[in-house]
């Protein structure tokens, strides 16, 4: 295995480095916000398991995605950056699926977690089918890398499109029933999730349409089940050409670093859970449980 094209040099290399050194961080900082919620945490009641599955679930995010950033691939093209199996589309698409499937209950536990709060329907209701659809995504996913066609992909991008659209409306319905920090994270939240809506709207789903039209134009042949499930566990072509990497070093920047960074605030609920109900707008009729019936007060005789 070759390093020569380690070098100042080579952009491929930069962003290599970039890759490594911010999964660095990432599983750095995973295991500092892990470490805080097991000293805050006293006892092993019901709520603080499904906390700690909130963990669980960010683990596999970001060490998949640390997985991803070493040995970085992109799956029709079989590309890869290092001649090793573990380069194969099959592993690192498997790694892959179970990571983004993770993620994407993270967001369904902590939508549910806030609706119950907040009694809201609208955010229970979303929270219900987020992973349904993202499991729509990964099969989409899956025909793609198997028979190499790129509207595989604009499909499964459309979806993560629906998906985080949902959620945003989600998190807009509960904005005003909290107030101060948690407000401000649930807008920030709604920020960060309209510009990954746009790079998928204007980028992402646009490239992976324009390059099926074009395999459509050429006369592509695709592979069938079985014959794509043996190419994507045998094939793949290293390279460290600028000019076969510059197409994905965008997404794949961004899902290494901003993607992880939201999952990873995802387990921020798990630290400030106890204090979450003090930021609801209306603590006393936000949750069935804290509701009070009226009063019926009888006319006293005489």
């Amino acid at each position: 295995m070759s390093f020569e094209w380690l070098a100042w040099s080579n952009p491929v290399a930069l962003w290599w480095g970039f890759l490594l050194v911010v999964s660095a961080a990432n599983i750095a900082l995973f295991l500092l916000l892990h470490s805080h919620f097991r000293k805050g945490t006293l006892n092993p009641v019901r709520e603080t398991i499904r906390f700690e599955i909130l963990f669980l679930l960010c683990a596999a995010y970001v060490f998949g995605c640390a997985f991803r950033s070493v040995l970085p691939r992109a799956d029709v093209q079989r590309i890869v950056l290092f001649d090793t199996w573990l380069s194969s589309v099959l592993v690192g698409r498997s790694v892959a699926t179970v990571a983004e499937v993770c993620f994407a209950v993270q967001w369904a536990i902590v939508l549910r977690h806030l609706a119950n709060l907040t009694n809201s329907d609208t955010a229970r209701n979303i929270s219900n089918v987020i992973v349904p659809l993202i499991l729509l995504a990964e099969f989409c996913s899956w025909y793609a890398v198997i028979t190499t066609s790129y509207l595989g992909h604009a499909v499964e991008n459309s979806i993560w499109a629906v998906a985080f659209l949902l959620i945003a409306g989600a998190l807009l319905r509960l904005l005003p029933r909290f107030n101060g920090i948690v407000q401000f994270a649930i807008g920030s939240a709604v920020i960060g999730i309209s510009g990954y809506l746009l790079f998928l709207c204007i980028v992402d789903v646009p490239m992976y349409f324009n390059r099926w039209q074009a395999d459509v134009t050429s006369g592509k042949e695709l592979f069938g089940l079985l014959a794509g499930l043996h190419d994507v566990s045998t094939r793949w072509a290293v390279t460290h050409d600028i000019a076969q990497w510059k197409d994905e070093i965008a997404w794949m920047s961004l899902y290494f670093s901003m993607a992880v960074w939201s999952s990873l605030a995802l387990c921020g609920i798990g630290l400030v859970k106890d204090r979450l109900p003090q930021y609801r707008t209306d603590p006393a009729n936000s949750s069935p449980v804290n509701r009070r019936l009226p009063v019926r007060v009888k006319a006293g005789a005489g």
